[in-house]
């Protein structure tokens, strides 16, 4: 449903996509991670028509997004610093929407206000952030979109709220087929709804892959060896750590192999358990020098 081949953009001398290339498929929830300046909001602003790119394509249903109407009007996006007319109330935002979206759902809308249980007829900038993002979801779904994108989409809201929101699209996802991309740097979030993770990094894409096969790739170990016995230097981890006699790694590759390997080192004991998406981040960013560093103040 989306594709990205190979996209440069830049901005003076500063590339913030440099041979961007993703693709996420129809009905599926695709999490895309990345430290702050990787260039996810750059992506996204072109996947939402908003941004033009130098060079490579940007297309939803096979189609280039960039003044597409007819494409644009299958997609809704919640950016993370949400657009609002200054003297509009979020049912003028309604109003407007439903006016550029032919798909939109006013009866939707209504039975909405029975979850997202504000005032619309104020302010949108007299609300709080978090009232701002349920009227901007509230708004965005009801749009009924074939592609619903977002970035930070429950920053600010409380836990239920939180709940109540992944719900709504969890549930669009399997009643509708929507296809949904998540930028959030709430990884423990994400692992909960998403099937499909790409990891960004300066502007590219580091890995893409399902979420169940990135936890498969990739495992924690705690063994402890006989009397005597150290690990061979090179054993081929990402990570290694010690307390005590126990020692921590992080390695690569299939379970089955990774533990015959443990195996042979004929340990007093060992356990292997799968790591979450906030580790795997952090582990795999580590292998091009973004690793957690101590600095001595």
């Amino acid at each position: 449903m989306i594709e990205v081949k190979n996209v440069v953009k830049r901005f003076g001398d500063f590339k913030a996509l440099d041979g961007l290339s993703l693709n996420v498929e129809k009905g599926s929830v695709y999490g895309l991670v990345g430290p702050n300046g990787a260039g996810k909001s750059t992506i996204i602003r072109h996947l939402s028509g908003i941004y033009r790119q130098d060079s490579g394509e940007v297309l939803i249903a096979g189609s280039p997004v960039y003044e597409n109407p007819e494409i644009k009007q299958r997609i809704a996006c919640i950016p993370d610093d949400l657009f609002f007319f200054l003297q509009a109330s979020s049912r003028d935002m309604m109003k407007f929407y439903k006016s550029v979206y032919p798909n939109f759902d006013a009866h939707r809308y209504e039975k909405l206000g029975k979850i997202f249980e504000f005032d619309d007829k104020r302010l949108m900038r007299q609300l709080s952030k978090g009232m701002q993002k349920q009227s901007a979801f509230r708004i965005a779904v009801s749009m009924r979109p074939d592609v619903l994108i977002l970035d930070e989409p429950v920053d600010g809201l409380d836990p239920v709220m939180r709940r109540q929101i992944w719900s709504i699209v969890m549930n669009d996802v399997s009643e509708n087929g929507t296809t949904v991309l998540v930028s959030s740097h709430n990884l423990r979030e994400l692992e909960d709804v998403c099937d499909h993770v790409g990891i960004m990094h300066k502007g590219k894409l580091l890995l893409q892959r399902s979420l169940s096969e990135l936890q498969d790739n990739i495992s924690k170990i705690q063994l402890v060896l006989q009397d005597g016995h150290l690990l061979p230097e090179g054993f081929g981890e990402l990570h290694r750590s010690a307390s005590g006699r126990v020692l921590t790694l992080i390695m690569r590759g299939a379970a089955e192999e990774i533990g015959a390997k443990i195996k042979a080192l004929n340990p007093v004991f060992f356990d292997m358990v799968p790591l979450t998406l906030e580790e795997i981040f952090i582990y795999e960013l580590g292998g091009v020098d973004y690793a957690l560093r101590d600095i001595l103040l």
